[in-house]
């Protein structure tokens, strides 16, 4: 059987950076070249970063995507890696763009290419385009009509991008009927809870499907609220593993494969699904035999809390560099959401990037007070105390508020204090609110919702403690301080807006109500059936108003990283002006 060895290049790309983008494709090219590559791969859209949005439908940017495919084409061959195949995701449009109600302007496409002796030698969209979820690909671009297959050294490789492998037909039993002993697709498939085992899952079934060894390349690093976590795959024609690329780490899986012939009477043509067989000839004739080599590994799967709190750190250390920040500002109450956020801080950017400030009022407990400044003494980031009381009686004496105004002043303060820091001294704030404050409205607007990110915005309450004790556990494992305090996880959750106050004060304790949150916003299931599920109904009746009435303070929070199927966002898009009611309407 001819032998090929493959070379999965598992990188971070930045939208926009079409420059930096090429350069890292340079320099993994070479490191693949190196290794004796002969096909080599990069992720979906790597070259303009995913996922661009409107930029898509830019007619400039389209081009200048373009333009920079064939510098790269050139600069690659001129580095002396002419005679390497290279397949790079990139931004292109279709050469027979027809005006059309309901088909984006300029038909943009979300493409991949085979670069090869300085040129671009076969070019292909996207066929399935997900239409969930985070992404909106009928809106940016129109489908492929093709079925890629370029042979190397004697075997057809067939190609594919992301969605043509999670939906059914098209480009997988177009491969088995091209006869492909290869199929190669490219990925920038983002992060979510558990996707790893469907992910295996899908590799497994397609390349059973398709009838031949298939290699799924992922993209690593983070966009904005999404994380991308790697995991990259390769299954034999039986779904048996071949090789799989560690999580959350960038890098190259280089492996030997021993493949099917190409057939002298390789199918032409239509094949399924209308997919016309689209077939570049680069090296007809099989390599001299050699001794494989590199069997590409399998690298340990990362345990479930491990592998969340892995995204929390690559989500906010790929928002801070990618946006030309150094730094992140923090305010420390001494509970356990600003103390995980500031744990994922410090190992996102570095303890001394990381800036706590502890900004207690007359209803702080000393315990809070000096769990935060326990914190700053284990994790090492810096830390300064600035009281709010002065502010707060200057505002009470010229306002006389009372009650819920009275206690969100003192969040409000705290933000405005926040911002002020930030201004002066150059960081981002952080804002520390979790997936079941957010989904209930127990927040304060501009006030502890204030912040360029939240890093746990998408972590149920319930989670977050689970967190905090695997960090801590995960730091002893290690023979380190655990970063955050005990009895910022043991004590009961409260804002100390008033004395005594605590959270179950106004919401039910956090296990019964993610479990609720869980069923109506990750996924949307109404009234009745929450209750069939064994909730009490008053309990679910209140919840829900919560969560419907809360609309329009999520919207008003910043972006934060994404973990779970269904954040808050663009995965959950409902009108802020709505009577529709759960509880009463029927």
């Amino acid at each position: 059987m001819p032998q090929l060895r493959l070379a999965l290049n598992q990188i971070d790309s930045t939208v926009g950076d079409l420059a930096g983008n090429a350069e890292a494709i340079v320099h993994w090219t070479r490191h693949s070249a190196e290794q004796g590559a002969h096909l080599v791969a990069f992720p979906e859209m790597v070259l303009t970063g995913y996922p661009v949005e409107d930029l898509a439908l830019r007619s400039s940017f389209v081009e200048a995507s373009r333009d920079a495919l064939r510098a790269l084409a050139r600069r690659l061959d001129a580095e002396g890696f002419g005679e390497l195949p290279v397949i790079v995701g990139y931004l292109d449009r279709s050469d027979r763009a027809e005006p059309r109600l309901g088909r984006p302007a300029g038909s943009p496409e979300n493409a991949a290419a085979v670069l090869h002796r300085g040129e671009v030698v076969l070019r292909f969209a996207k066929h399935h385009l997900p239409n969930y979820g985070v992404f909106d690909e009928y809106r940016y671009f129109v489908q492929g009509d093709t079925l890629p297959v370029v042979r190397v050294h004697g075997v057809d490789v067939a190609l594919a991008i992301c969605e043509d492998l999670w939906q059914e037909g098209g480009r997988v039993p177009a491969a088995r009927s091209a006869g492909a002993g290869l199929l190669l697709s490219v990925n920038a498939s983002p992060y979510e809870r558990e996707k790893d085992d469907t992910r295996l899952e899908l590799v497994r079934r397609r390349a059973q499907e398709a009838g031949c060894t298939t290699a799924y390349l992922a993209m690593i690093g983070g966009q904005d609220e999404l994380v991308f976590d790697g995991d990259s795959i390769v299954v034999d024609a039986d779904g048996e593993v071949v090789a799989r690329a560690p999580q959350f780490s960038e890098g190259t899986v280089i492996l030997d494969l021993d493949l099917p012939a190409a057939s002298p009477d390789a199918p032409e043509g239509v094949v399924d699904d209308g997919l016309r067989i689209d077939r570049v000839i680069l090296a007809e004739e099989p390599l001299p035999a050699y001794e494989p080599e590199l069997t590409g590994g399998y690298a340990d799967r990362l345990d479930d809390d491990e592998e969340v709190y892995s995204a929390l750190v690559v989500g906010l250390r790929a928002y801070v560099a990618k946006n030309g920040f150094r730094s992140v500002l923090i305010g420390l109450s001494g509970g356990i959401d600003s103390a995980l956020v500031a744990a994922i801080a410090c190992d996102a950017v570095g303890a001394q990037n990381v800036y706590g400030v502890s900004m207690p009022s007359k209803y702080s407990s000393d315990h809070s007070r000096g769990d935060a400044a326990e914190l700053a003494r284990r994790t090492g980031l810096n830390f300064r105390t600035v009281s709010i009381e002065p502010m707060f009686d200057a505002y009470m004496g010229a306002l006389g508020l009372t009650g819920l105004a009275e206690e969100n002043l003192q969040s409000r303060l705290r933000g405005t204090t926040l911002m002020a820091i930030s201004n002066q001294e150059g960081h981002i704030v952080l804002a520390p609110g979790n997936k079941s404050e957010l989904a209930v409205g127990y927040s304060t607007l501009y006030g502890d919702s204030v912040g360029a990110y939240g890093p746990i915005k998408d972590v149920y309450k319930s989670t977050v403690f689970r967190l905090a004790r695997w960090r801590n556990r995960a730091a002893e494992e290690r023979g380190m301080t655990p970063p955050i305090p005990e009895s910022s996880i043991s004590k009961p959750p409260s804002a100390e807006l008033r004395p005594g106050q605590v959270d179950t004060d106004s919401l039910p304790d956090y296990d019964v109500l993610d479990r609720i949150l869980a069923m109506y916003v990750d996924r949307d299931q109404g009234k009745d059936a929450i209750v069939a599920a064994g909730f009490d109904e008053e309990l679910v009746a209140r919840t829900l108003r919560m969560v419907d009435t809360a609309e329009y303070k999520r919207r008003q929070y910043p972006p934060g990283t994404k973990i779970s199927a269904k954040g808050f966002g663009k995965d959950r898009r409902l009108p802020i002006t709505n009577r529709w009611r759960e509880t009463t309407s029927r």
